[in-house]
């Protein structure tokens, strides 16, 4: 698991992108230590060696999720 660091976010330029695979995912929302969280969750592609298994997940607390969404808004100029 991760949770993002705002802090030491950056954007780079890519010179070669690959566009990948949707894959099933799922998300969730807890409360720890008095702080809200939502945790994405994507499990790979239906082939893979252990379908079923979680391969990443990215954990938002407040900052973090206001931060993603002020990003995702200023790039798809919402």
């Amino acid at each position: 698991m991760a949770q993002i660091d705002v802090t030491k976010i950056e954007k780079i330029d890519k010179e070669r992108v690959t566009i990948h695979e949707k894959v099933y995912t799922t998300y969730s929302v807890f409360d720890d230590c008095g702080k809200h969280f939502v945790q994405i969750d994507t499990y790979g592609r239906s082939d893979r060696e252990l379908p079923g298994k979680i391969s990443q997940s990215i954990q938002l607390d407040e900052s973090s999720a206001k931060y993603l969404f002020d990003l995702l808004k200023k790039e798809y100029n919402f």
